[in-house]
């Protein structure tokens, strides 16, 4: 499934981009894997404290400056593209700058208490969500309010069927999840994006700010969360064609329902084994 996803991924940066600057072969989709056992390392270091962050640029930190200094926070959109953990590491270095990281996980609480082991002035948290309840709003109203950013994957709808939406993303149409941008239209905060992907020896982390303030009118709600999931893609296709090899989405991201079909691809062989050896 990853080698398969690898190569529809690359074929798709290619055609819609020309940043792979050839027509991609096994050998790219061998690089794409390498560069993401790579980048395992990197978050381990990142995780551990010991990434040489000299080796680390950032661009358009300053949109974000200006909201710190303004004592309220706002909701960062990030992407499973590059190191996002450099990126969780830089909140440390950046001053005023805390951060919360919604999770689609159990295991939340025993992360926070291995990150605080690891570094206990840490500026970081994750926060366990499985859908956004009114008590949920409160609390991360609550956050913003208090000067926190909170940060929520903008390219995954959750396994378990949230609401999402198809726009155009490297020349096809792909879902994306509502999510961020209502969650963004209850706290009334502003709506950014953050991703972190190769450049020359280090990396480069890259702030953009979508949305100073996201509404969602009733009247034209579905049209407004279709044009702010375009506009999200926009951006998430202008990092990958700076590095394309950053992409870990591996599985069918284009299908009508790509978790379902991984899953589903990653059962078949047990379902063809029991085929051929059915008194097994």
């Amino acid at each position: 499934l990853a080698r398969r996803s690898s190569m529809e991924y690359l074929a798709r940066v290619e055609a819609a981009t020309g940043a792979m600057g050839t027509q991609p072969t096994w050998r790219q989709s061998l690089r794409h894997l390498f560069s993401f056992g790579d980048t395992m390392l990197d978050k381990l270091l990142a995780i551990g404290g010991r990434y040489r962050f000299e080796h680390v640029s950032k661009e358009g930190g300053d949109v974000l400056l200006r909201q710190i200094a303004s004592g309220r926070g706002g909701i960062i959109m990030t992407a499973h593209v590059g190191c996002l953990e450099l990126c969780r590491a830089m909140a440390n270095r950046l001053n005023g700058l805390r951060l919360t990281v919604l999770v689609h996980s159990a295991h939340a609480e025993r992360f926070n208490r291995i990150l605080a082991r690891l570094d206990p002035d840490s500026m970081l948290q994750l926060y366990q969500i499985d859908d956004i309840s009114p008590a949920t709003a409160l609390e991360l109203s609550a956050r913003v309010e208090a000067g926190e950013f909170v940060a929520i994957a903008g390219d995954r709808a959750p396994a378990h069927g949230g609401r999402a939406v198809r726009v155009p993303f490297l020349g096809q149409p792909a879902r994306f999840p509502v999510g961020p941008y209502v969650l963004a239209s209850l706290l009334k905060c502003p709506l950014y994006a953050m991703g972190c992907v190769r450049e020359g020896r280090g990396h480069l982390i890259r702030f953009t700010e979508l949305e100073h303030a996201v509404t969602l009118p009733r009247a034209t709600r579905e049209a407004r969360l279709q044009a702010l999931a375009a506009t999200y893609a926009r951006w998430l296709e202008d990092l990958v064609a700076r590095s394309p090899y950053d992409w870990f989405n591996f599985y069918d991201f284009w299908a009508d329902d790509p978790i379902s079909i991984g899953r589903r691809d990653m059962q078949q062989p047990a379902q063809e084994r029991d085929a051929k050896n059915p008194e097994s």
